[in-house]
């Protein structure tokens, strides 16, 4: 079985070679590359099961608390060599890129076969599926990988990927200017990540490699100010990455694209990708902010962040129309409670919500996608063009549905254990505000998603819901959505009580040797948690079915305060506005004006002035060379044939005795001369 683990690096590669193959030959085929893309997905997932199973069955190594599966480095290659110092090209296989690996393959499988219906007579279907098979694959180079260049590879790919599959309509502006918006905002965290890594590469003694890059933080030998500058400039990549505040306001606005490229990027790339970023570096990052030092101040810059994330995100799904951009919000928060977790000494937590998030998210995209296919009229508007639908599309309504309880952390689907990890870690390991903000967050999330699941599929039908003929949609989008629901229902189970699998296979010695506490399952803490979700779904529901606190409906249209709330929320907390007009425009505007300037004097200048230059020497040209010279030239020689013309004209009489006569004097000529040559010679 160590074959697998040795060899995981095929894993990545059947996607990646699956991309120039699909681009080059797929418009031949007959299904536009669809049937490459599957089958190359296919086989990338049964070798990461393969992988894991082979991962579970590795002996561990240690006693007690530090017993764990010693993972496995291999080189593959020597990828470059530069001043000396010679990088290599090489797999870090442990449970964390396992768990990674598997989460990635199954969504993108899922999203491949789901793409064959939702997709049909696109007119660039060819290049989507080529796009999914890169994506996939810069996804699994990212999470595979053993240096931080490697990873910084996978990291670029699945930017440049989701540029191409957001803007995959660009003939729409908000199309392109979303995908633009995406890839602009998250390079700006990028150069904090360039930075953080090109820090981490001098403070490993000049190594790229991962595992001894957190060997080096977690030793003590290194100033704690350089790591915590390391440590924030890797965070701001996080940041953008993975849509936290400040810089998650592109996440909503990539919706624009193909719904399964949404949820492949919430679920399983993209945004994950931060999370996992500090999971690997978490050597390094619990160094850095002392997260799980005695006596920390229950405060540091990666649980603020997450802890603030949650909060706002969850607060704007409430005032969403396009049911995409709840889920959108949705993820937002919901990646804030795994930052959060990480950031409190959460790593167990923080990767498992990742785990089981990927299947109940990927669950509510792809069912969102199945509502516009088939129910409401390519239309994603709750208000406008759905409702009623539950009769219609039982298939995806009761997927739906089970994807919305274990979003909101219901027992005993996933999100109920992961979510419970989380909060029980931050009240237990002295980070007891951000407990709070987690019950919180659970009840929003709750009651978000009762409002979600109300517009869609209950109520009277609207829009295109009503007038149109809405259906349950076909195998290839209902087969996806059973299998992420039957995730979302038993994933969570590996890490419930008694069982504890997730926890025991995702082992790491780096993780032991931070200091990150675990902590057995707390039935308070579960009861309160089921109560709060219990609660927000019941408020939802009897808010939009009962018509419950009926005072409050119409309350924005009484109320100044609440109109101020709303409108508040509805802009989003005015941050696009000043990244737009105030930031952007302030850079933008005068660099705008300086380009202009510079066009208009200085380019225009030079054009202008090589037209007058031009214009000048054409006018020479043509007055002296081709009028004096070349026409006179020309002039010239016709009026020398004319004169020729004239003068043979005159012997030309048509009388022989005349010719006879010419010829004969200019015979005596000829002789005259040739006599006196002759007597001359003598």
């Amino acid at each position: 079985m160590t074959w697998f683990l040795r060899n995981a690096w095929i894993v990545p590669l059947i996607p990646t070679l699956a991309f120039p193959v699909i681009l080059l030959l797929g418009k031949r085929m007959p299904r536009g590359g669809a049937e490459v893309g599957i089958p190359a997905v296919g086989a990338s997932l049964i070798l990461a099961i393969l992988t894991a199973i082979a991962w579970i069955h590795r002996s561990p190594v240690g006693e007690g608390a530090d017993k764990v599966r010693p993972f496995l480095e291999r080189d593959l290659f020597t990828w470059f060599s530069t001043g000396g110092v010679s990088v290599r090209f090489g797999i870090h296989i442990d449970g964390l890129a396992v768990m990674m690996m598997f989460v990635v393959t199954f969504i993108s499988l899922c999203v491949h076969v789901y793409s064959y219906a939702y997709m049909e007579g696109d007119r660039r279907f060819t290049h989507y599926y080529a796009a999914l098979a890169l994506f996939t694959g810069s996804m699994l180079v990212l999470v595979t990988g053993s240096t931080s260049l490697q990873l910084l590879l996978g990291w670029e790919g699945t930017s440049v990927c989701s540029f191409m599959l957001i803007g995959h309509w660009w003939e729409d502006l908000d199309n392109a200017s979303a995908a633009l918006k995406a890839f602009l905002t998250t390079r700006t965290g990028d150069i904090g990540l360039l930075v953080g890594l090109a820090m981490t590469f001098f403070i490993a003694g000049q190594s790229f490699n991962i595992e001894k890059i957190n060997e080096t933080a977690l030793a003590g030998h290194t100033s704690h100010t350089l790591l915590l500058v390391a440590a924030f400039a890797l965070f701001c990549g996080v940041v953008g990455k993975s849509a936290q505040f400040p810089l998650h306001t592109w996440l909503p606005d990539a919706m624009a694209g193909p719904t399964p490229v949404s949820c492949l990027i919430h679920a399983a790339t993209m945004v994950v990708a931060g999370v996992y970023l500090v999971a690997r570096f978490y050597g390094l990052f619990a160094s850095a902010f002392s997260i799980n030092l005695a006596g920390h101040a229950g405060v540091n810059l990666v649980a603020a962040i997450g802890g603030i994330t949650i909060i706002i995100a969850a607060a704007l799904a409430f005032v969403q129309s396009d049911i995409k951009k709840v889920l959108a919000y949705s993820t937002i928060s919901q990646l804030g409670y795994m930052v959060m977790a990480l950031g409190v000494g959460g790593w167990t937590a923080g990767i498992f919500h990742l785990f089981t998030h990927a299947f109940f998210k990927g669950l509510l995209f792809l069912g969102a996608g199945s509502v516009s296919h088939s129910g409401s009229h390519h239309s994603f508007d709750m208000k406008k063009d759905m409702g009623g639908l539950r009769r219609h599309m039982p298939i995806t309504y009761v997927t739906f549905v089970i994807g919305s309880l274990a979003l909101a952390g219901v027992f005993p689907l996933a999100g109920f254990w992961s979510k419970d990890e989380i909060l029980l870690t931050a009240g237990k390991n002295g980070y007891q505000a951000f407990m709070i903000v987690g019950f919180v967050g659970a009840l929003m999330t709750a009651g978000y998603m009762a409002r979600c699941v109300w517009l869609t599929f209950h109520g009277e039908a609207r829009g295109g819901a009503a007038h149109h003929q809405p259906h349950e949609s076909p195998p290839a989008i209902t087969g996806p959505l059973v299998a992420l629901a039957f995730m979302s229902v038993v994933a969570g189970l590996l890490n419930a009580p008694g069982v504890e699998l997730f926890k025991k296979w995702t082992a790491n010695p780096v993780v032991i040797a931070a200091g990150a506490p675990e902590f057995k399952f707390n039935l308070g803490y579960a009861a309160v948690s089921t109560v709060i979700a219990l609660s927000g779904l019941a408020l939802g529901w009897l808010y939009y079915e009962r018509h419950w606190l009926a005072a409050l409906h119409g309350r924005t249209k009484t109320s100044r305060l609440a109109l101020a709330g709303f409108n508040f929320l509805e802009n989003k907390y005015y941050l696009d506005a000043l990244y737009t007009d105030g930031i952007v425009y302030a850079v933008k505007s005068p660099i705008a004006r300086a380009a202009y300037w510079f066009n208009q004097n200085v380019i225009d200048g030079i054009v202008n002035g090589a037209g007058i230059g031009a214009r000048a020497a054409a006018n020479w040209v043509y007055g002296v060379i081709d009028q004096e010279l070349v026409d006179g030239a020309v002039n010239g020689t016709g009026a020398a044939a004319e004169g020729g013309g004239a003068l043979l004209r005159l012997i030309q009489t048509g009388r022989v005795q005349q010719y006879a006569a010419f010829l004969f004097g200019l015979g005596v000529v000829v002789i005259g001369i040739g006599l006196l040559a002759l007597t001359h010679s003598f």
